[in-house]
């Protein structure tokens, strides 16, 4: 079981991952993390690095950002091909700096959840 934990606060955010649940099976748990503190106690991750960043947990490890988007993929057989593509070294190295920049601007749009 890989458990997805997103931001569902973040328009952008579940706008994606609300189409990925519509192609993905009972494998994937779709877990969001505003205000989720047992989001955090299972993480061990802040409620700032979680709203910062998208995680993963697989195998009992936890992975976040740009690599996350991989675990997705290889589990939703419609995304199958991108995980393919982008598991190959430089192309995740694009794909990673592509995922920080969008990350970042999208927490700062959202920063005012942690003021909660």
């Amino acid at each position: 079981m890989v458990k997805v934990f997103f931001n569902n606060s973040c328009n952008i955010c579940r706008t994606e991952i609300n189409h990925y649940k519509k192609h993905s099976d009972e494998n994937i748990n779709w877990i969001d993390v505003t205000d989720n503190q047992e989001a955090q106690n299972v993480t061990s991750k802040s409620y700032k690095e979680l709203l910062r960043r998208m995680h993963v947990m697989e195998n009992g490890k936890v992975i976040d950002g740009a690599e996350s988007f991989l675990i997705i993929w290889k589990n939703i057989p419609k995304y199958n091909f991108l995980y393919k593509i982008f598991k190959i070294k430089p192309l995740f190295f694009f794909l990673n700096i592509f995922y920080e920049i969008a990350a970042y601007l999208l927490f700062l749009k959202n920063k005012h959840l942690l003021k909660k």
